[in-house]
């Protein structure tokens, strides 16, 4: 811990830096719940000039190209194609007929017989319009549009989790980086310190005790190495998996507080008003409330209006004969008896409003307790970093002293292990 805040000091910049990360989140969503917890995360990478990776750049590749958010799209598309499916009940509906045969008679009688051949065809036209039918169509038409509102806010809770992510795993690559950095440099360190114990071993200045200590705590060290190795390799599986592309030469970056609400209380009010999670639900409310109003517009009565245009030729089998005919027709449909199924129905669409209620208000809850967890932790944790700082300082100037103390034999090679443990 200590050789790895002493790494940190060299390869970071002031402490407000460490927050960074959480600022491009802020600069879309200040009320982001999660993401002030990587303020927590103040390793950064050296940048590099030539084609180096920035957290915008990856936050492009991430919105262009996960698999999340387009399935998501493509979902919010299929939602959309229901608002004109419902207002197709406003339209009439047209249907064209068209029929042709063949037909042949033969008569016979005392007089004679005779026989005929004819081709009786025909063309119609019927036209039917619905004028009202229990408000079913509109009230159809603004739950398929509630029902749109709240995918278009699933899509955008879909694309917050996709950014955070892409904040997370670009810091956790650039962290687990310095990490195994930093397990190198003290693999380094201890194996120099395992030599200089065996030299003074070899001249009887220390004992077998401290060249075993040192050894121990060196293959200590190699054991973390391997272990940082895999961190890094998993973060760097996950930014792959969000991005789209193998991290190289990811920058450091710079900090952001303009999107930050001012207080808790304003961060938690814009959270209950903005949060998309509890938008969609509240679309879902409505769709469902509007839904119960469909429902019990079957028991009301329909009233529509078909119109009929047909022309026909070779009727009643004579050559050479046409006719035209046309119709008007009302129509009034009023339901007696459905056997209780439209109640049974209504019932289960009220039962699913209420469900749909409690839901957006326990999603309300979890939103208020995410913020008020993360405002804490993301103001908290510029003290900490200022601590740590504080504590390195510190514990290089104690492992110094520690060192020239054990030059001269006031302080074991166990003692100067600790002191780089601390530091």
């Amino acid at each position: 811990m200590g050789a790895y805040l002493s790494v940190s000091v060299r390869r970071t910049a002031s402490w407000p830096a460490c927050i960074a990360a959480t600022r491009d989140v802020m600069e879309r969503h200040a009320w982001f719940p999660v993401a002030a917890a990587l303020a927590a995360i103040c390793i950064v990478a050296p940048a590099s000039a030539v084609q180096a990776e920035t957290l915008s750049g990856a936050i492009a590749k991430a919105y262009r190209s996960n698999p999340d958010l387009g399935q998501q799209r493509a979902a919010v598309r299929v939602t959309d194609e229901n608002i004109p499916r419902q207002k197709s009940g406003y339209r009439p509906k047209v249907n064209a007929t068209a029929d042709i045969g063949l037909q042949a008679t033969e008569n016979s009688s005392s007089a004679g017989s005779s026989s005929s051949f004819n081709v009786p065809r025909g063309l119609g036209l019927t036209v039917t319009q619905t004028l009202w039918n229990g408000n079913r169509v509109e009230n159809g038409v603004r739950s398929a549009e509630s029902s749109t509102f709240g995918a278009r806010e699933q899509l955008r809770n879909t694309e917050q989790g996709v950014l955070q992510d892409t904040v997370t795993f670009y810091m956790n690559v650039l962290r687990d980086m310095a990490l195994l950095s930093l397990r190198r440099n003290n693999i380094e360190v201890l194996t120099e310190q395992v030599r200089q114990t065996r030299d003074r071993f070899a001249v009887g200045d220390v004992t077998r005790t401290d060249v075993a200590q040192a050894e121990a705590r060196l293959a200590q060290s190699q054991s973390d190495g391997f272990v940082a190795q895999s961190n890094l390799q998993t973060s760097m599986a996950s930014y792959r998996q969000v991005v789209g592309s193998e991290p190289k030469r990811l920058e450091p970056v710079k900090p952001y507080e303009r999107g930050l609400p001012k207080s808790l209380e304003a961060a938690i009010a814009v959270s209950q008003a903005q949060h998309p999670s509890i938008q969609a639900l509240l679309h879902g409310v409505d769709a469902a409330q509007l839904n119960v109003k469909v429902i019990e517009g079957e028991l009301y009565p329909t009233v529509g209006v078909t119109g009929a245009l047909n022309k026909r030729w070779d009727v009643g089998g004579v050559s050479g004969t046409s006719s035209v005919s046309a119709s008007l027709v009302g129509q009034l449909s009023v339901p007696l008896y459905e056997g209780g199924e439209v109640y049974a129905r209504a019932r289960q669409a009220k039962e699913t409003l209420s469900q749909q209620r409690l839901a957006a208000d326990l999603q309300r809850d979890k939103v208020r307790s995410a913020v008020v967890s993360a405002w804490g932790v993301y103001f908290s944790s510029a003290q900490v970093i200022r601590s740590a700082l504080a504590q390195v300082a510190a514990a290089e100037i104690a492992l110094n002293g520690v060192r020239e103390e054990a030059k001269v034999g006031q302080r074991t090679t166990l003692d100067v292990l600790n002191a780089l443990r601390m530091c």
